[in-house]
């Protein structure tokens, strides 16, 4: 299991234009998930002509020069350590980097009978910024392909029980520079892990292990 492989959107588009401050919306509308998974459409904030704009992505990075396509689903989480140095990742840090928004995320602890799902959110409600980087491929037949993919780093001791590694957050006053394509490299510094206090998290039930079972059920608590 990925970290982050599974994550939670479920407010609509002009509420999150609203929260980072978007100047374009999508046309295309997307129903609330509270079970996103691998190679699904998602909303990402991101810049272009300097224009702030919210938009449906897939959700599993697709290189420029990749031969097919189906490398995405292989490529949702980009290690924060090797952004400069793998192929995959390295222009799209230079120059096309988004917000992925989220309600929260889902992670898998192991127990000594199993994994045990948990949910983790932010514990002022609003969605989590999670930095993302976005690609566009051209298919043979030249139709144009828009994916991403989330950065995850080392989680801190609260969350690093749970799981070993966790999506960074960007800081609401570091989104300028981060989305800015004119900033090659915004610097790991704008780049901070899902830190302790910044996070609320606890155990929910097994369902969320089916990419068909959606529903705001998935995240309400559980004993386990």
């Amino acid at each position: 299991m990925h970290v982050c492989g599974r994550y939670a959107s479920s407010r609509d588009a002009l509420d999150l234009a609203s929260h980072f401050g978007v100047d374009e919306t999508p046309t295309e509308v997307l129903a609330p998930s509270w079970n996103v998974a691998p190679t699904d459409p998602v909303p990402v904030v991101l810049e272009r002509d300097g224009v702030r704009r919210l938009r449906v992505v897939r959700w599993g990075l697709v290189p420029s020069w990749a031969k097919d396509a189906k490398v995405g689903a292989r490529m949702i989480n980009a290690c924060s350590e090797t952004l400069t140095d793998k192929p995959a990742f390295r222009s799209a840090y230079a120059r096309r980097r988004c917000l992925v928004p989220a309600d929260g995320y889902y992670e898998w602890q192991r127990t000594g009978t199993g994994k045990q799902p948990w949910y983790l959110t932010s514990r002022d409600g609003a969605p989590l910024p999670m930095a993302g980087l976005y690609e566009v491929w051209r298919d043979p037949a030249g139709a144009l392909l828009w994916t991403c993919t989330v950065i995850t780093t080392d989680a801190a001791d609260d969350t690093g029980q749970i799981h070993d590694r966790t999506p960074l957050l960007v800081p609401r006053e570091a989104w300028d520079a981060w989305l800015d394509a004119e900033v090659e490299d915004p610097g790991a510094g704008l780049l901070q892990p899902a830190t302790p206090g910044v996070l609320d998290a606890w155990p929910v039930g097994a369902a969320v292990g089916n990419v068909r079972n959606d529903g705001p059920e998935l995240v309400a608590p559980v004993t386990p």
